[in-house]
């Protein structure tokens, strides 16, 4: 298969849609596509005066953003290598990411800005302010002069005005590296997954086949996913800038009424979440209207019945803004009470599953595909096996092959040799059975990882390794229970003996530690409560605690 320039993309959209909105700071800044090729152009002659080189590390650390997504395509279409980062990591999580990664130049948005310390990160040459990409810091002499006179330098390279024919973007291969996404930012957890052209195109070739029929060029869409993740990277912001698509950042933390109004103002024509999101938004603005006494009398008359679901089914659909033509869950199940009302009222919803090493599609269906409990048929461009004697029926572990797989994992090869195997096939860690017709079924997680409020990947290993080395912790496991994170402890009961403690000290120590450990973790990987437990965790022949045992589901 010949796989096109994924660069091409990017510069044909902005010349096909030259004059059209592109990114818009939600209560804030339009910018239009020429507006978005000035800027890339101008941060590119930074670099080239600075001395950044094709293959480089541009790492960007902020919130969602028309300026952050600018960045990354600048650093695409330049030839440097993105480093996206999750604004919501601690500094020293940054600064390791940063470090591991070999970035050469740091973005930061105003809330990461002023706790970065460049003595953390002393290879950075140069630190970026996304708002209006002033220099914060610069070790180099050239990048800095480049910054200074960049107006100068502009208005040299194009004295006549800066044109459609002055856009020529670099011209990529398919495994050459355009992308390193970490899935944590903890040293020994931390794991660079290398993003290579093809697994980019793969995604976007996908969308643009299956998506772009059901949806416009120039409509509207909300961006709610961290655009430092895969999921919200791959199918928001490329796949929208890409199809000419306008684009909508909230740039502050995606409360469930801000999103609700921004869906109201903007009215998207897809909607792209996690399930918390939509859960949220029926159960506070919807629910409310429907769960009444005459409303259950009316749905249990059959002549009725079909009138009135239709009109709760307009009422789910208000409360999305009305005008798309389907909502895609992915990260995590949707909540079964939520999907079987949904699925009743036969409202446009589907389920996708992906992974980040996969950047991120491995599954999807169109709405009217949908099966209630699965994730969808595997994407164009990627074969799906189950490692099962009998995969209808018996869950076996789900493994996939094609162009949406990583090349591996940035400077780790002993951890890219444990997930794809010599066949090429990506091991997911994930459970799951496929029935006849192709669709895909979760059954459980081989990999422990948790999913935060906004779709961020949380891994309780993380937080249990330091819940583990506090005073009287003898074993303990982080569960999530109704969207919040719990530790649950089996204390050093031989230790509390020795010391005389009751119930209470041990409960207020435990308390203390909550409160200690949580200053050193990210707001949506903080805990909301240390449990103690009466008995030691049950565990396997390995001495691995079943913590299938202990998470509520």
């Amino acid at each position: 298969m010949t796989i096109p320039s994924f660069n091409s993309y990017i510069e044909k959209s902005i010349l096909d849609y030259w004059n059209q909105d592109a990114l818009t700071d939600y209560k804030g800044a339009t910018l239009q596509y020429h507006d978005v090729a000035r800027i890339i152009e101008k941060l590119h002659i930074v670099f080239e005066h600075g001395g950044v080189k094709k293959g480089d590390k541009i790492a960007i650390c902020g919130r969602n953003s028309s300026h952050w997504a600018v960045a990354f395509f600048a650093t695409l279409t330049y030839g440097a290598v993105a480093v996206p980062i999750l604004h919501e990591f601690t500094p020293d999580q940054v600064h390791n990411i940063v470090n591991h990664s070999g970035a050469k130049i740091l973005f930061v948005g105003d809330v990461v800005g002023p706790t970065i310390l460049q003595t953390e990160i002393p290879n950075v040459e140069a630190i970026v302010y996304l708002p209006d990409f002033s220099l914060m810091f610069s070790r180099s002499e050239k990048i800095t002069y480049a910054r200074e006179h960049l107006n100068l330098l502009f208005g040299e390279k194009y004295p006549k005005f800066f044109r459609k024919e002055h856009v020529h973007y670099h011209v990529d291969s398919p495994d050459e590296l355009a992308i390193i996404n970490y899935t944590s930012g903890t040293t020994g957890f931390s794991k660079g997954v290398m993003i290579p052209y093809r697994a980019i195109w793969g995604n976007l070739d996908f969308c643009l086949t299956h998506l772009a029929n059901h949806i416009k060029p120039k409509t509207n869409h909300v961006c709610i996913l961290p655009l430092a993740h895969m999921y919200g990277l791959s199918i928001e912001l490329i796949y929208m800038f890409c199809y000419g698509m306008h684009n909508f950042f909230l740039t502050r933390l995606p409360s469930p009424s801000l999103i609700a109004e921004a869906f109201r103002e903007t009215k998207p024509t897809l909607i792209v979440a996690v399930p918390l999101i939509i859960e949220k938004i029926i159960r506070k603005r919807v629910f409310p209207k429907i769960q009444n006494n005459l409303m259950r009398i009316l749905l249990a008359m059959p002549g009725v019945n079909k009138k009135v679901k239709e009109r709760i089914c307009s009422e789910v659909y208000q409360a999305f803004g009305g005008n798309f033509f389907e909502i895609i869950v992915g990260g995590a199940a949707l909540n079964q009470e939520i999907e079987q009302f949904l699925k009743d009222i036969d409202f446009p919803i589907t389920v996708g599953y992906g992974a980040t090493e996969c950047a991120p599609l491995i599954s999807y269906s169109h709405c009217m595909d949908f099966i209630p409990k699965s994730c969808g048929t595997p994407v164009s461009h990627m074969e799906v096996k189950i490692l099962s004697k009998d995969p209808a029926n018996i869950a076996g572990e789900i493994v996939t092959r094609g162009i949406n797989v990583m090349l591996g994992y940035y400077q780790n090869d002993q951890a890219t040799r444990e997930v794809i195997d010599n066949e090429g096939w990506y091991h997911t860690g994930d459970l799951g059975t496929m029935d006849e017709t192709g669709h895909i079924y979760i059954r459980g997680r081989i990999k422990n990882m948790l999913l935060g409020p906004s779709g961020q990947n949380i891994y309780p290993e993380e937080i249990e390794d330091k819940l583990s080395s506090m005073m009287m912790v003898s074993e303990c496991i982080v569960i999530q229970e109704e969207n919040q994170l719990v530790g649950l402890v089996y204390p050093d009961m031989d230790e509390a003996k020795a010391m005389n403690f009751t119930q209470e000290d041990l409960e207020n120590i435990m308390s203390q530690h909550c409160e200690e450990l949580n200053k050193t973790l990210p707001a949506f990987s903080k805990l909301s409560s240390i449990r103690l437990m009466e008995q030691e965790f049950e565990k396997t022949p390995k001495r691995s605690i079943k913590r299938h045992l202990y998470q509520k589901h």
